[in-house]
């Protein structure tokens, strides 16, 4: 059997059975390698070299949870509770209404959606918006599952669809990778062709919101480290201090194209603004940082793991075996297609690195099919992007557990990864599958 099917089942098996992500990666990874012929000297060796490739964004998240943490010392996310609050009504029986749940829904959704393009933070606004939320959440009895489904359509629909922010570089591997497989496409081509799995993942949110979690769900009151700096209140002075310490980390991310840098930017902003006492900074960055570990232990584990499977050469045999079955039938070649980008997406746990992957044989297979180019493009950037919601080494899905877990009551696979996977990945498949067959 293939050994990328082997250790992302086991992976998987592992963390629905409550091991942490982390071993469940290495014991994938593992098993993966011994059955891809590597050995276990091979397998480690392997590993060791991809744990390498992690610790970059490890870092980085690190980074950024203390800056997130650091930043609540300006008051910054009392004001944006106060801000909610004002609009759902501060008596606990106006927060019971339909309006403000829908409210603090659409106000959550639309700063994820803006994270990706708008202001291209990604996952860095959850450790600041999110934990300070949690007692109005709990007060509203807001499942959280259904906050961790709106924040990942959030933070992989806008990429998917649109050609801007991290979109325009979802956009650009999509085109160059196609092109360097040898099919002629535009990169304006790929927001026509992914506006069909987009529209699976608008199925998906309006289920969840609807249906799946639109019950209430209690939850106990815990405070939290993070809970209790938002109870010192803020200044206007702190708001204008916070407003430019985000745009010094966002300018010196772009600068530098580091979100360790950016992180940075922002804490020396802090610093010099006499905002982050001294004294007392150690402690509050030390905070920020544990809150994000969790992120970076996965995502060095994640790298170590996709560097095995990629040594023993299976993601590439996956694809040529997945060929054979086809034997010329479109609609089945379609929907494998789909499935192996799911698979690979789901062990790695990012999309952008699962595109150039897959299209060096997805695009041949293609053509051989008789897809068109529109349908090619399709294929492509819906196999990668499948798997980014409800991969458990997904930052799309770690993120959201991060700021929803501060207080303990909400695991990673339970609560964010099964719910995303099945609201997402499942229409995803279906919509890229009737998309492939019509464009």
């Amino acid at each position: 059997m293939n050994a990328v099917v082997i250790a992302v089942l086991v992976m998987l098996l592992l963390s629905l059975f409550r091991v942490n992500v982390v071993f469940s990666l290495i014991t994938g990874a593992l098993i993966g390698g011994v059955v891809g012929g590597l050995g276990i000297e091979g397998t480690v060796s392997a590993f060791t070299e991809g744990v390498g490739g992690g610790a970059n964004v490890a870092l980085s998240y690190a980074a950024l949870g203390g800056f997130a943490v650091a930043l609540s010392s300006t008051g910054l996310p009392k004001a944006l509770v106060e801000f909610v609050l004002k609009r759902i009504g501060k008596k606990e029986e106006a927060r019971k209404k339909k309006l403000p749940k829908a409210l603090i829904i659409f106000f959550i959704l639309l700063v994820s959606i803006s994270s990706q393009n708008l202001i291209p933070i990604h996952i860095a606004f959850i450790p600041i918006l999110i934990p300070p939320l949690l007692q109005i959440l709990n007060e509203m009895k807001i499942d959280r599952r259904l906050i961790a489904s709106v924040i990942t359509f959030g933070l992989v629909t806008p990429y998917m669809l649109l050609p801007v922010g991290f979109g325009q570089i979802f956009h650009q591997i999509i085109t160059s990778n196609i092109i360097e497989s040898g099919l002629k496409v535009e990169m304006d081509d790929v927001s026509k062709a992914m506006i069909y799995p987009a529209l699976g993942m608008i199925c998906g949110l309006l289920i969840a919101v609807f249906f799946s979690y639109r019950k209430p769900r209690e939850y106990e009151e815990r405070v939290t480290t993070v809970a209790e700096a938002e109870t010192e209140g803020y200044t206007k002075s702190g708001i204008v201090i916070a407003i430019i310490a985000i745009i010094a980390a966002l300018a010196a991310q772009l600068w530098t194209d580091s979100m360790v840098f950016g992180a940075l930017g922002g804490i020396a902003v802090l610093y010099v603004t006499r905002v982050l006492r001294w004294n007392e900074a150690d402690s509050i960055l030390t905070d920020g940082m544990r809150m994000m570990a969790f992120i970076g232990f996965v995502m060095i584990a994640a790298s170590g793991f996709a560097k095995v499977m990629s040594a023993t050469g299976d993601v590439e045999r996956l694809v040529e075996q997945a060929a054979g079955i086809i034997g010329g039938n479109q609609a089945l070649g379609a929907l494998l297609m789909l499935i192996v980008g799911l698979l690979v997406t789901m062990g790695i746990g990012s999309s952008f690195s699962t595109v150039p992957i897959i299209a060096t044989i997805f695009v041949p297979l293609s053509l051989e099919l008789g897809f068109s180019p529109m349908a090619t493009i399709v294929l492509v950037g819906t196999a990668g992007a499948l798997g980014d919601a409800g991969s458990p080494a997904s930052d799309s899905t770690l993120g959201p557990t991060a700021g929803l877990n501060v207080d303990g009551q909400h695991n990673h696979i339970w609560d964010t990864c099964v719910p995303t996977f099945l609201h997402y990945n499942l229409p995803v498949i279906l919509f890229g599958w009737i998309a492939a067959m019509i464009l």
